[in-house]
C-alpha cells in the first residue's frame, strides 16, 4: 500500500512558507495577520472608489465589484452579526458609491461607519448609510456638488442628467442623516472656502454639529457601538 505523502521536500515547504511571509510583509506590513472574529465583518473603503472606468495604476482604489460580493456574503452568513465600515476615501465614481451606500443601508444586520482621514464627496453617502456613523476627531469630509471632467455632448440634456444625479445624492444624504436639505445645499454651494471649487470642509466635531455624522470617536468607540447594536438586535429576536 502506498502512503499519500506530499511530493514536496522539507526545503521546498520552507521555501513556500518564506515566500508567503515575504508577500505578507510587502502587502500588509506584517508577517502574520491576527485571527478575526467571524461575529463582526470589517470592510475598508480606501482611496478612490472605482466604478466602470479603470483608474490609473498609481491610484489607490477600492473597486465596487469587489465590495458588492462581500456585502452579499455578509448578508447571507449567519455567523456574521454586524459590519464595521472603515472609510478613508477621496470619493470617486458616483454610481458605484451610491450602489455601495444602498447595499449597506439595506442590510438586515447592524452596521457602523468610521471616517478616518477622509470621507469626502461620494464617501459621504457611504458614511451615513450605516446604522451608526462616527468620525475621528481629525477626520474630514468635503461636501461639494458633482464634478464633471468628461466631454459634454448635447449640453442641455447632459446638465439635466447631472441635476438628477445630484438630487439622488442629496436625497440619500439627508434621508439617512440629521442634516436638513437646506443646510446640505448651503454647505455644498458655499464659496470662499475651497480655492478652486465650491463646497465646505468639515472636520471631526463640525461634521457632527452639521448633522452629517452622529458622533466623534475612534476604533474603540466604533466597536462598542456595534456590539451594543448587536446586543440590542439579539434582544429583539
Amino acid at each position: 500500500m502506498f502512503s499519500n505523502k506530499s511530493s514536496l521536500s522539507g526545503s521546498e515547504e520552507e521555501e513556500i512558507k518564506l515566500d508567503e511571509s515575504t508577500n505578507s510583509i510587502k502587502e500588509l506590513g506584517q508577517v502574520e495577520i491576527p485571527e478575526v472574529s467571524e461575529r463582526i465583518f470589517c470592510l475598508t473603503i480606501i482611496g478612490q472608489i472605482e466604478g466602470h472606468q479603470i483608474l490609473p495604476a498609481q491610484s489607490k482604489t477600492t473597486k465596487y465589484e469587489h465590495i458588492i460580493p462581500q456585502l452579499l456574503a455578509v448578508e447571507q452568513n449567519p455567523k456574521i452579526e454586524g459590519i464595521l465600515v472603515i472609510l478613508n476615501t477621496a470619493g470617486g465614481d458616483v454610481e458605484a458609491g451610491l450602489a455601495i451606500a444602498e447595499m449597506l443601508t439595506s442590510l438586515s444586520k447592524p452596521s457602523v461607519s468610521l471616517v478616518l482621514g477622509g470621507g469626502h464627496s461620494i464617501g459621504i453617502p457611504i458614511a451615513v448609510s450605516c446604522t451608526k456613523s462616527l468620525i475621528a476627531p481629525t477626520g474630514t469630509m468635503t461636501v461639494h456638488p458633482i464634478r464633471y471632467t468628461g466631454l459634454v455632448i448635447n449640453g442641455h440634456q447632459q446638465f439635466d442628467y447631472l441635476k438628477k444625479m445630484q438630487e439622488r445624492i442629496d436625497q440619500f444624504i439627508y434621508s439617512h442623516s440629521n442634516i436638513s436639505k437646506e443646510k446640505l445645499e448651503r454647505l455644498m454651494f458655499q464659496t470662499g472656502e475651497l480655492a478652486q471649487d465650491i463646497g465646505t470642509i468639515l472636520i471631526g466635531e463640525e461634521a457632527v454639529k452639521a448633522g452629517l455624522i452622529q458622533a466623534v470617536g475612534g476604533v474603540r468607540e466604533a466597536f462598542k457601538e456595534l456590539n451594543d447594536l448587536i446586543s440590542s438586535s439579539d434582544q429583539l429576536l
